[in-house]
This record gives C-alpha cells, structure tokens and sequence, in this order.
C-alpha cells in the first residue's frame, strides 16, 4: 500500500464517490479510513471514532469478527469464484441458501435467490413479481405501489419505486407505472396528522383510492421498508404494515418487505416484519447478511411466489442474474455471519442499546431547541431532524449540519447525515459505554451548532 502522503496527495483526486457532488470532494477532502477495531474506526491520522453508523447500516458484528474473516479466507484457498448460473453450484451457496431459509423461515420464506447486494435485491424482486403474475395469467399487473420518503437502491427500478426525489429527478424518466403513497412520517406529512395510527389509517385509505383509480388488475406490488431508514428512521404506527398487509390480500397484489436495512436484528428483531405480525410474499435483504465484510444480498420468496415459479412451464425460467450471485466467497461469509448473528444474538444487545441511544437523545431535545423530532427505539435505528426554528419545523441549513457532522467526528462519533437529519445505526455489538460516547460527541456537535 502507498505511504500516507501519497494518499493524502491523491485523495479524491481519481475516486469519484458515491451520494455527492464529484467536485466537493477536492476543496472537502473526504476522511480516509485506514483501520476499525470493534466498533471503532481509525483515520489516516490516527484519530478515533466510534462508528455509529456501522458502515452504511451494515456492520452489525462489528469490525474484528474473526469468525466470519477466516470463513473468507478459507473460501479464497478452496474456490475464489464459480458461477453459480443454472446447470452449476457450489458447497458453500447450497449450504448458505439453507442457513437463509432457516434464519427467515418464521417470516414464511422458503427460497433465496441471492445478489451482489440491496440495490439488486430489489431489482430481482420487482421483475420476480411482475413474471410471477405473468405466470398466474395476469400480465396486465406490472405497476407498483411504494411510500414517499422510501429507500430502496439505485438501479433503475429502485430509484422508480424510491420516495426521495433527491435520488430521481436527475435520472429521470425512470421505470413508468410507479406510484407514491404519503409516508407514515408523523413529523411531516400531507394529513398534518401526529397520531401514528390514525395517520395509519389515513395513508390506507389513499392506498385504497389509488388502487381503484389504476385498476387493481394492473398492480403487480406493494414495497416498503418496515421501518424507513435512509428517509430518516421513520417509524410506522403498529397497525400500519398490517392494514398494507389486508390491503395487498384483498386486492392480489404481492407486499414485498424491504428489509435490507432492518433485517438481522437491526430493529431489535430478525427481521422488522416481525414487529408488526407481518408475512410477506417476498423480502430483500443485504448488509447485515455477511455484516459488509463481503457484498452479498438475497431476494426471498415465500411458499406462496415460489410455487408458482417451480410448478409453472418453460416460461417460468428466471432470464436474470447476476455474474456473483450466490458467489462462493460471498457465501461463505454468509454462513459464517449469520452463525455469530445467532450466537451474540444481537437483536437483543440491539434493543436495549437502542433504547438507550434513543432516550439519550430525547434528553439532548429537552437541552437543544434545534432538534425538531426524535425517531426510533425500535433496536439501533436513530434520526435526529434539525431545525433552525422548531415551531415552524424549518429545516436546518447545510452548513450547520456540516458543523454538527464535523464536530461530533472530532469529540469521538461518527455519524451520517441525511440532510437535515442526523442518522445513526451503530454495531449490534456496541456496549453501554460506547452509546454513551455517542452521546457525548452529539452534545458537543448541538453545542457547536
């Protein structure tokens, strides 16, 4: 590897990076990570930070699982690579698809179909669905029904069926036939509705009405992530993935869970459906699936979607795939994560370490008038919305939020900013002391602001 100033010298000089503005990055140097230990990362000059992001909502073991970096590693010596297209397998693929099954079996889902990742987790969920109508003599449903505020990746079909239009209108048009219902997001919302479950209803009632106006006939399906997490940490009231559940019943339109971001413990549970009583007919997931010591993501596909497929004629053959699905490395890890998963069962740790992050927090509002709303207590999920005026719930400008991001690096945490929310989803593994140093880095980050 090149000395640290070689890297200092050519830090965003060739990389462009993802979610930003290729040009910023030459007057903002981004941090260069060099190292992690546990829950913490290390920068090019030696500075420590808890990392309470984990990753990108994904290092749920941490850093120094050693289990799941032999498993590579043994991979590597064993088979580096095949492809796992029809007519060839692998061990360690066949032996991940039934550690999947198992660990979402309670979820109803009985096949994986596994990817580079979530944003081609939901790619292979949104085409899986409109062929599986196809396949029951319904070829009209190709439309899809999501909420505003969602997230659900970046190839063309997320980004159609995403609910930010910071991630749509410079790659528009997109996928035609998607529809945005309002968010369960009581803090803002067109309803001007606090209650969660009369908002619940409210966000039902529009599902109805758009359904009816675009012709049941014609919807394929209904994604949503069981508790929205890049839109803000976004909770639902606890009957809200239930009426979408009836509703998606009543009107034979597929409910695919999103839960790349809340599988594997991250909201307390293995998975957030299990929250709010809900099956799905399919779920997507990543991340948390090898902790982002490898890319891997899965489409699931419950008894319901996956009989259809294996019952069907030559036209149920699956013409989509990508070159690393169910790559043997990659699998290997998956083993080997969801193994640990179990063994720290970290839903646990992430539930009562979540309480404690969000209660902390809730008393930095009670301290600072620039936070607007508090979201979470449902396992390592945390927003934080900043206003410059609370009553009018004016969001906080970009350079405040920078100070905010940039002062809570330096006192020892780092977090993510969503605009003019501050996001947090640390390891499941973090202990009391960690959160409360997390804490501290915000109060002095507020402080600044």
């Amino acid at each position: 590897m090149k000395d640290d100033n070689f890297l200092r010298e050519m830090n965003a000089r060739h990389l462009w990076h993802p979610m930003g503005h290729p040009g910023e990055a030459h007057e903002n140097a981004p941090k260069i990570i060099k190292g992690a230990e546990g829950v913490e990362i290390v920068d090019l000059d030696g500075h420590r930070a808890v990392d309470a992001v984990g990753g990108l909502w994904c290092v749920n073991l941490g850093y120094s699982n050693d289990a799941i970096k032999q498993a590579i590693s043994d991979q590597l010596w064993q088979l580096p690579y095949y492809s796992a297209f029809a007519g060839t397998s692998n061990p360690a693929a066949i032996e991940a698809s039934y550690a999947v099954q198992e660990f979402f079996a309670e979820d109803g889902m009985v096949r994986a179909f596994f990817t580079s990742g979530g944003s081609d987790s939901v790619e292979t969920a949104l085409r899986l669905s409109r062929q599986y109508h196809r396949l029951r003599g319904e070829p009209t449903r190709t439309k899809f029904l999501s909420l505003k505020k969602g997230y659900h990746g970046t190839h063309f079909g997320g980004a159609s069926v995403n609910g930010n239009n910071r991630f749509r209108i410079t790659y528009e048009p997109l996928l035609p036939g998607c529809y945005h219902l309002p968010s369960p997001y009581t803090y803002r919302n067109p309803f001007d509705e606090t209650d969660p479950e009369v908002l619940a209803e409210k966000i039902a009632a529009a599902a109805v009405d758009e359904i009816e106006f675009q012709d049941p006939s014609t919807i394929a399906a209904f994604i949503m992530e069981p508790i929205q997490g890049a839109g803000g940490v976004i909770v639902p009231g606890d009957s809200f993935m239930r009426r979408m559940r009836e509703i998606c019943d009543r009107y034979g339109i597929l409910l695919i869970a999103d839960e790349v971001i809340t599988g594997f413990g991250r909201s307390g549970d293995w998975t957030g459906s299990r929250h709010w009583g809900v099956k799905p007919d399919m779920m997507t997931c990543a991340k948390g699936i090898t902790s982002g010591y490898f890319p891997v993501g899965a489409t699931l596909l419950g008894e319901k979607v996956a009989d259809v497929f294996e019952n069907s004629g030559p036209e149920g053959a699956i013409w989509h795939g990508y070159t690393y699905s169910a790559h043997p490395v990659g699998a290997a890890a998956v083993v080997a994560c969801l193994s640990e998963t179990l063994r720290l069962d970290t839903k646990t740790n992430a539930a009562a370490r979540g309480t404690q992050l969000y209660d902390g927090v809730c008393k930095l509002a009670e301290k600072y008038d620039i936070i607007g709303d508090v979201r979470g207590g449902h396992g390592l999920m945390t927003g934080i919305e900043i206003v410059s005026d609370r009553t009018a719930k004016t969001p906080m400008d970009a350079a405040t939020m920078k100070r905010i991001h940039q002062t809570a690096y330096e006192a020892g945490a780092m977090v993510r900013l969503g605009a003019h929310n501050v996001l947090m989803s640390p390891p499941l593994t973090i202990t009391e002391a960690e959160i409360d140093r997390i804490l501290a880095a915000l109060d002095k980050g507020f402080a600044a602001a």
